[in-house]
């Protein structure tokens, strides 16, 4: 569970209760990373050990600033702490800014290989490591995780592509070896937008209100894949026994 941020009370029931319904287990208990801080912790100390860490002190909008420049490839973070003199950053923590440890990155791009995606290579900048607020940043979070799990292929949604790179470098400074990865197609709205609460009933309660069941949902999942029939029954044991990454949709699914 990724619970670093300030989660809604009964989210993670929520979320857990609606993969039950549909029939979607997982090995083990819940890991929650608020009770794994050390690892974070740890991880961001090896690497400052090894001289691969600095402060930043760049406020959100200075480094959306930063970030747009047009000295930025693709949005990356220029490296604007990293070029502070010792006395600018002692002028800097003086205001009581709580800066942010970011990645000393020296390289500037990496290769990943992606099961639908074939080899990418993406940009590496100096990702956030810890936030100003003490908490551990997402890129390092799961690559941390992952490793502590094994989890040797990552499947997630095509619009994190991009950042597959900066986290299979940062895995083998770390001395974890990368996983594989399946970058999918994204479920859209009618407008060809990322599919989120504002569109409606995207949840497994809004399409339960509205009179289907977890099994017609599951149908309806399963029919985006090309897994099923419209109208078919059929269960995630069933539906193990028919899935074939090769055939899996390379354009994104229109939810209406």
């Amino acid at each position: 569970m990724e619970d670093l941020d300030r989660v809604r009370a009964g989210a993670e029931e929520r979320q857990l209760a609606d993969l039950a319904a549909l029939g979607i287990d997982f090995d083990g208990d819940v890991i929650r990373q608020s009770t794994r801080t050390d690892r974070y912790d740890n991880a961001i100390d090896t690497l400052t050990a090894r001289g691969l860490t600095y402060e930043c002190f760049c406020t959100r909008r200075e480094i959306l600033e930063a970030a747009s420049a047009p000295h930025a490839p693709d949005g990356a973070y220029p490296g604007t702490c990293r070029r502070l003199t010792a006395a600018q950053r002692a002028e800097r923590a003086a205001t009581g800014r709580q800066p942010a440890i970011r990645l000393a990155a020296d390289i500037t791009e990496f290769t990943v290989h992606d099961g639908l995606h074939g080899h990418y290579t993406g940009i590496v900048d100096d990702v956030v490591l810890r936030r100003g607020d003490g908490i551990a940043a997402y890129n390092l979070a799961v690559v941390v995780d992952d490793d502590a799990q094994n989890v040797d292929q990552v499947v997630r949604g095509d619009d994190l592509l991009s950042s597959a790179p900066r986290q299979a470098y940062l895995a083998t400074l770390l001395g974890i070896t990368p996983p594989t990865y399946a970058h999918v197609p994204l479920a859209l709205n009618s407008d060809g937008k990322r599919l989120a609460k504002r569109d409606g009933a995207v949840t497994l309660s809004d399409q339960k209100a509205l009179g289907y069941s977890p099994a017609q949902v599951l149908t309806m999942l399963a029919h985006s894949l090309g897994l099923a029939e419209a109208d078919e029954e059929v269960t995630p044991q069933i539906l193990l026994t028919r899935f074939d990454p090769v055939t899996l949709p390379r354009a994104p699914w229109v939810f209406r």
